[in-house]
């Protein structure tokens, strides 16, 4: 327990450079394991069996986004009940959440797969599909689907092992089916020439491998938290809080999926199929450089929030600019990458001369304004973490709903499938703006409250409620990378401060 409580003080105490970088270098090992698990189907798929084939893996995204939502929704939900009542030592209200669960996951698994199987054809052809996508996505679609109930798990148990404070765990399961995803891929595509469909298998089964492992580790009975009978049949009150929690994310990957099925039809529309190609490698090369932000971001939630907690501005606000240049640095390093050398990069996924032109300039363009996404991505986590949940889906969802969308209605027609690409960066821009804004209007009112009180703070720091629910930051990134970037990471027990905020505020009126 004393250990403990002095990684706790340490978040107080600690140079804020050092705590940084102890809390953020594990979760950029995770988060670019994952980008490169993300990578490794289209890459293999790409060489081995051709152009189309990347544009009918493309294809699939939106499916992998709305898989994506419902998983997250229980995921970020469950786990993050999962942290609360182990804080406040409900333990078998806490094995109940765990065993609540797998069962929705099983459920809405197997759901989902019967729903999109019967109706396969329609669903590839609305994402975008045409006669010459359809066959390859199909042929993947169909295996994933199959063992969509292990994908459901995987990362269910995946933010489970989090909860459970087993951060490495997880990782380690991250890095567990990278890995074995890498060396099944050859053989299931080339050695036993399965093509698409060899992917696909090499996919579910490093999955279904790292779930028999996750399911292992949780069936430790020395746990607090570990399998048992009884804890799975569905409780209605569980359910209910697991759901109001993952709303959020749920609907931040449906509006991921929603995006890029319009991208997919528009550049079908604009450029043809090896477009839709060109949009899914480039999309999983910036991907790489997100994905490294998010760790830092990741990293820097708990200083954050501790600080908020404790009223030490200052560290907090260390912590934030230190992050802002770190993502800074992290993001214009793949902006001078994608803008020198984009043809190098496009090579490790096709040999096809027109899909490399096509991703080389729509890469060029899509990265235009990189530099600034570290920023905004910094400024929405800060006010997830400090428990402002509503403000950070707000700047996540605006990008996507009120700004990316009109871009991709209206761009094109001026401009072509070059606006299709050019929508991505001005909607970066705009949204910068927008959080730099947020960011200074709620700065400013932070300095003006702290002026009139020391004592009453408007933004209400409630350290106090931040022990007693024992924040947790969840991710679930879309298993192919498919969502638009500059989406916040998933509110999760933030959420129900902010509801306490709320109430505080109506109290002082």
């Amino acid at each position: 327990m004393a250990k403990k409580d002095n990684a706790t003080l340490e978040l107080g105490t600690k140079p804020v450079g050092k705590l940084l970088t102890q809390y953020a270098l594990p979760a950029i090992i995770a988060m670019v394991a994952s980008s490169l698990y993300n990578m490794v189907d289209s890459i293999f798929i790409g060489q081995g069996v051709g152009a189309m084939a990347i544009a009918g893996l493309a294809i699939t995204f939106p499916f992998m986004n709305l898989s994506g939502a419902f998983g997250a929704a229980i995921g970020v939900g469950s786990s993050t009940l999962i942290s609360v009542r182990l804080g406040q030592k409900r333990y078998a209200e806490a094995n109940n959440i765990l065993g609540n669960n797998i069962t929705l996951n099983i459920i809405t698994g197997v759901t989902f797969a019967a729903v999109c199987l019967l109706f396969l054809d329609e669903i590839l052809y609305f994402f975008g599909a045409s006669e010459q996508t359809l066959t390859y996505a199909r042929e993947y679609m169909e295996i994933i689907l199959l063992g969509n109930v292990v994908t459901h798990l995987y990362f269910g148990m995946n933010a489970v092992l989090r909860a459970a404070s087993k951060p490495q765990m997880a990782m380690a399961a991250t890095m567990f089916t990278v890995i074995l995803n890498t060396i099944l891929d050859p053989i299931f595509i080339y050695t036993l020439d399965m093509g698409i469909r060899g992917a696909a298998i090499a996919t579910i089964l490093s999955q279904f491998l790292a779930m028999c492992w996750q399911l292992y580790i949780m069936s430790n009975k020395n746990d607090l938290l570990h399998l048992q009978k009884g804890i799975y049949s569905l409780k209605k009150k569980l359910t209910k809080e697991i759901i109001g929690i993952g709303i959020s994310p749920f609907a931040m990957n449906a509006c991921a999926c929603l995006v890029v099925i319009i991208i997919n039809n528009a550049l079908v529309e604009y450029g043809g199929d090896l477009s839709v190609g060109a949009y899914g490698i480039g999309n999983r090369l910036v991907f790489i450089f997100v994905m490294i932000s998010m760790g830092i971001n990741q990293g820097m939630q708990p200083i954050v929030g501790y600080n908020f907690g404790a009223k030490n501005y200052e560290r907090m606000m260390r912590a934030v600019n230190i992050s802002i240049i770190a993502a800074t640095i992290v993001m214009t390093t793949g902006w001078a990458i994608f803008q020198l050398f984009p043809d190098t990069c496009v090579m490790v996924f096709t040999t096809d001369a027109e899909l490399r032109e096509i991703t080389s300039r729509g890469l060029r363009i899509n990265s235009a304004f990189l530099p600034i996404i570290g920023c905004q991505m910094v400024i929405t986590n800060f006010f997830q973490s400090i428990g402002k949940a509503k403000l950070s889906i707000f700047l996540s969802l605006s990008r996507q709903m009120l700004i990316l969308i009109p871009m991709l209605l209206i761009l094109p027609k001026f401009f072509s499938v070059d606006g299709i690409w050019m929508s991505l960066p001005v909607s970066d821009f705009i949204s910068f703006i927008l959080a730099v804004w947020l960011m200074a209007v709620y700065m400013k009112r932070f300095k003006v409250s702290k002026k009139e009180s020391t004592d009453e703070i408007v933004v209400e720091n409630k350290a106090e409620g931040a022990e007693e629910y024992h924040r947790s930051y969840s991710y679930y990134t879309p298993r192919f990378g498919a969502a638009p970037r500059g989406m916040a990471p998933q509110a999760g027990a933030s959420q129900m401060i902010d509801e306490e905020e709320e109430q505080e505020e109506e109290r002082n009126g």
